[in-house]
């Protein structure tokens, strides 16, 4: 009986000695991962957005009665006359917005009369107006543009996390003036912006060189 209960004490005292020496083990490795991964060199993930689906390139013209200006616009979008201008009345009735519901996107349109206006002035507020978004633009680059003998101007792009990256003035010096900036209906954000942003400057530029006076 006696040797018998050595017997178990030993292995009672053996299973133990094999428990502790797991937990050791466990313990041990536990502090070597988190040794290792502290000392690893970290690499971000970069950011995901959603893919998104793009229409296909179709336009279609937009010459209404009485406006001074006839241009070529996508279908996929929408010409809303604007009547007001921060609650306001426009100066003009030929003041419009083009509105791209899918992409929470909107070209704005207003249009001056040269005379009521003088074209240095027109000029000023054009730049003035891009140059705001200087605080928060990491570049802007303006480009010329001559489109026909009498529809000319300038193309901005902005680039940064501001209001509006492409804007625009188009003019033929004498009687029309018109200003175009392109606004999302989102939190600037250039990287998540990117890609639609892209697409809707096509058709911005395809509006510029459609563009004609009436």
């Amino acid at each position: 009986m006696l040797q018998r209960r050595k017997k178990n004490k030993s292995t009672v005292n053996s299973q133990q000695s094999i428990v502790k020496l797991f937990q050791w083990s466990m313990f041990c490795g536990l502090w070597a991962t988190i040794f290792i991964s502290c000392n690893s060199p970290y690499t971000p993930k970069p950011t995901g957005y959603f893919k998104i689906e793009f229409p296909e390139k179709k336009y279609q013209q937009f010459n209404q009665p009485g406006y001074p200006y006839t241009f070529e616009y996508p279908v996929y979008a929408k010409v809303i006359k604007d009547s007001t201008f921060f609650d306001s009345a426009t100066e003009n009735p030929w003041w419009i917005n083009i509105d791209f519901p899918q992409f929470s996107a909107r070209i704005y349109l207003s249009y001056k009369i040269i005379g009521q206006y003088k074209l240095d002035s027109l000029l000023n507020d054009a730049f003035n107006l891009t140059n705001k978004h200087s605080i928060k633009a990491t570049y802007i680059d303006d480009s010329v543009m001559n489109v026909t003998d009498n529809v000319h101007g300038e193309f901005f792009k902005v680039e940064g996390n501001v209001a509006t990256g492409n804007q625009f003035f188009l003019t033929d010096s004498t009687r029309h003036f018109i200003r175009g900036a392109l606004y999302f209906d989102a939190t600037p954000n250039e990287d998540s912006l990117k890609p639609v942003n892209h697409f809707l400057v096509e058709d911005m530029k395809h509006l510029i060189s459609t563009f004609k006076w009436r």
